[in-house]
């Protein structure tokens, strides 16, 4: 098993340790779960001109006073953004790999970007990831492309898919005028991917299930809110991801 062994045995925190006045996906935030000894749920994207930033939005909108797909914007008009009206800007990845300096794991989201293939993404994390050499992380995406193609350059770093049962809309596909193909087949593409890799992390309310009960390897669940549903758990994953409460 290629999984820290801290990411299956200390709850992990959903885009760092974030309350108020600490935005989600913040050096802050990140700051905040590494001393407090809580492994580092994150998401990484491409900015315009293909640098690496942490921020799990398609969009600027939710988490800053801009407006505009986050793949439109170069990077330095997005450092000028501010987090939730904080002095936090989006970080760089390789701000939050400095911020963190190895002191906990990272669970990495590589977040859906059209048109960026896996071995493009793949690369431009390694080269990043390649000047701390005491980072301990582990790789995560619904994209099956991604973490597989990461695990075929890197087969010693644990690689897993994500999934939901859920009901998807156009937006969660891009627009795609296929999308609703791609809906029905994305979570039969999910576990068929998730067995061929290390592990599976999947939506906290779709635990329990037959299906995940057979899943043969570690399983996570996203993203647990209270002790109550974390405790309600235990009994059907590993480890669960956790925000907005300490476990």
């Amino acid at each position: 098993m290629n999984i820290p062994e801290i990411l299956l045995n200390t709850p992990i925190a959903h885009r760092g340790l974030h309350r108020a006045g600490v935005p989600e996906n913040s050096l802050a935030a990140f700051e905040a779960a590494a001393k407090s000894g809580y492994p580092v749920e994150t998401d990484v994207r491409f900015t315009k001109d293909k640098q690496l930033v942490v921020f799990h939005d398609d969009t600027v909108d939710r988490m800053t006073d801009g407006t505009g797909e986050v793949s439109a914007f170069p990077l330095a008009a997005l450092r000028e953004l501010r987090l939730e009206g904080t002095a936090e800007r989006i970080p760089l990845f390789s701000e939050c790999l400095e911020t963190i300096a190895g002191r906990v794991p990272l669970l990495l989201e590589i977040k859906d970007m059209p048109g960026v293939s896996g071995r493009e993404i793949a690369e431009a994390l390694l080269k990043e990831i390649a000047n701390f050499p005491a980072l301990s992380y582990a790789v995560q995406s619904f994209q099956p492309a991604y973490p597989t193609a990461f695990k075929k350059l890197r087969p010693d770093v644990a690689c897993g898919m994500l999934g939901a049962d859920k009901t998807y809309t156009k937006a969660d596909f891009h627009g795609s005028p296929i999308w609703r193909v791609k809906a029905a087949l994305l979570p039969r593409i999910c576990m068929s991917t998730a067995k061929k890799l290390d592990f599976l992390s999947y939506f906290c309310e779709n635990y329990p299930s037959e299906k995940l009960a057979a899943y043969p390897k570690t399983k996570f669940a996203w993203t647990v809110r209270s002790a109550e549903e974390a405790a309600r758990l235990k009994p059907y994953c590993d480890n669960i991801i956790f925000e907005g409460f300490c476990p």
